[in-house]
This record gives C-alpha cells, structure tokens and sequence, in this order.
C-alpha cells in the first residue's frame, strides 16, 4: 500500500505514462530496463510534437475567429458613420456594443444640426445630456459635445432662428456645470479643470451674444401675415405647438393679440399636449364662468411635461438592433423592414445605453 513520501514501486525502477499506458523500465544504475527505452522517446517526441502543433493550430483558429468577429463589428459600428449596431445581450454593455459617448460620436450629430427635422431633435437631445448624463461621455465625447453645441450656436446666430431654444439649452447647460465644477473630485468630469472653466466662460459669450441679437424686418414688400384673411391667419397659429410663440406672436399687432387670445386656439393646445385626466386636475374658471384654456396650459406645463414634436428621429430596428436615422438604409434581414423600425424620442434614445 503507497504512503506519503515513499514510492511503492521496485527500487531501480521507473514507470512513466505514455499513449499505451503506464510502462516500467529500469534506470541506469540497475543494470536492464523493461520496454524499448528507445522507442518510448521517439513516441514521447512525437507525442509533444502533436501537442505543440495542436497548440499551435487552436492558437491560430481562435486568432482568425477573433479577427473576423472584429472586422465584423467595425463593419456594423463604423459604416459611413450613419448607423450602429446595438446588441441586445446581459453583459456588462447590456445594450449594445457602444456606450452612450460612443454613439454620440458615431452617429454624426454635426451634419445632422444642418438638416431642420432633425434639428429640434439634437438640441432636445444635447439638453438631456446636459442635465445628467454629461459625466457619463468619454472625454472624447464631451469635447465632441462642446463642438457641436458651439456648431449649433452658431447657426442659430447665422439664421436667427430657435434663439429661445438655443438659451434654454445653453443655461440648462451653465446650470449642471457650475455644479459639477464645485464638486470637482466627486464627479468625472475629464480634463483640467481651468478647461471646463474656459467653456463656461464661452458659454456666458455665446448668451451673450444671443441676447444681442437683433431681427431685421425683411425688405419684402409683398403678403404678409398680417394680409392673410383672419381664418388663415388663426389656421396658421393653430399649428404652433409652444405658448409662447403664441403669446409672442400677439405682441406683432393688435389684430394679431385678438386672435392670440382666441379659447378654441388655446383649448387645442392644451389637448395636444395633455391628456384628458391632465386637463381635469387642472381645470381654471375665469371670471365669466368659462374654462380659462391659457391660463390652464401654463399651469399644465409646470405639472407635465410637453408632447415632443420631431421632424425626423433616430429609429431602432427591432430585428437586427440597428440604430439609424430615419431614411438611412441599413443591411436589414427581415421580410419587411420597415415594420420593424421604431422611433426613438431623445429620452428613448439615451435610455438604451443605461445598465
């Protein structure tokens, strides 16, 4: 019976394991051996050797496989910078193969600024990241977010249009960086801090300079609104879908503040951006006895938030999780695409990259 510490086998002898079992043979000091020693070393070489090769080939074929799942993934994650794959799995990027900094990189948010039904859209969605998800981009990320912020700043100066959107978003923006900056240490704001102090400072410029603009009436001398008749003018305000606008355009003229005050006009709004449970915890009687819709849409506005109008959107396939802009064409393997697709709202959009 072996124990610890002793071999139980013969003295002088040695058993060593090979292809066909275990074979004994002597040493040199024991004068005979059992087997062909000989043979025995050949078959252990060509034992290792086979071992070796195998390594070699498993080595080879797990490096081709990575290759091709590589070549494959910069395939779907970089083509022409239009569309992303988004994977759906459990692991640690539990929806895709991106974060949230990455696809705001990839997804091309300069050229997109220039197109007008995807303008409302980036802005909405740079004013989400401002609020809280700004610490979650790569340093990469957040610098590309300050240039296309400075890119959207400054088509807004060229065309003069959206400025009131474009102040909202820069003091949402001023706002969450004041605060990150006095809790420097407990948040991840990547750079030096004299860096994002310099963003500030260009910030509190570009407000600046929103602030000072001045809109030059046009040199036409043909229609304008005012000329219209007075059902088209009020069609025309019907499809405004912000108050203020409304409350704005009211102070044009005096026939313009007739109309601006119109119930039905007010009444549609309230109903498309609220529902009817919403209008009825909210009800406001004016003194007539009526429901006073403008003074409802404003305190509704402060309970809720607001029905979000985009021209065009990011879409997400929902048979291959591929995340595109509206009319990009993308290698879909589906019988029918276009029931596969889904718009995303900004909110929608930032939620996929949260696990």
């Amino acid at each position: 019976m072996p124990f610890l510490g002793q071999d139980w086998r013969s003295p002088g002898q040695s058993w060593v394991k090979t292809a066909d079992g275990w074979t004994r043979f002597l040493d040199e000091k024991s004068g005979g051996f059992v087997g062909d020693i000989s043979s025995f070393c050949k078959k252990d070489d060509h034992n290792k050797e086979n071992l070796f090769n195998s390594l070699n080939y498993d080595v080879a074929a797990k490096k081709r496989k990575k290759d091709l799942l590589n070549n494959k993934a910069k395939t779907q994650y970089f083509h022409q910078e239009k569309w992303i794959y988004v994977h759906k799995g459990s692991t640690k990027e539990r929806h895709g193969y991106c974060t949230l900094g990455e696809a705001f990189n990839r997804l091309d948010f300069s050229s997109a600024i220039l197109d007008s039904r995807r303008f409302n859209y980036v802005v909405r969605l740079l004013e989400l990241i401002a609020k809280s998800q700004l610490t979650s981009l790569s340093g990469i990320a957040q610098k590309n977010y300050m240039n296309i912020l400075e890119k959207v700043v400054q088509k807004v100066l060229e065309d003069q249009q959206n400025i009131r959107l474009i102040r909202e978003l820069l003091q949402t923006l001023y706002t969450s960086l004041c605060t990150l900056v006095q809790r420097v240490g407990k948040s991840v704001l990547v750079g030096n801090i004299n860096m994002w102090v310099h963003r500030m400072e260009s910030i509190l410029h570009w407000q600046q300079q929103l602030n000072n603009i001045q809109i030059t009436r046009p040199a036409f001398k043909g229609t304008t609104f005012t000329d219209l008749p007075l059902c088209l003018q009020l069609n025309i305000m019907q499809r405004l879908s912000d108050g203020r606008d409304l409350v704005s355009l009211g102070q044009v003229a005096p026939d313009l503040q007739v109309l601006s005050e119109d119930r039905l006009l007010w009444k549609k709004l309230c109903q498309y951006h609220f529902t009817d449970r919403q209008i009825r915890k909210r009800l406001i009687l004016s003194d007539k006895g009526q429901l006073d819709w403008k003074k409802m849409y404003f305190k509704l506005i402060r309970c809720y938030p607001r029905k979000e109008q985009y021209g065009d959107t990011l879409q997400l396939c929902r048979h291959c999780h591929i995340l595109s802009w509206k009319g990009t064409d993308h290698p879909c393997t589906a019988n029918n695409p276009e029931t596969c697709s889904t718009s995303l709202s900004p909110q929608e959009f930032i939620n996929l990259f949260r696990f």
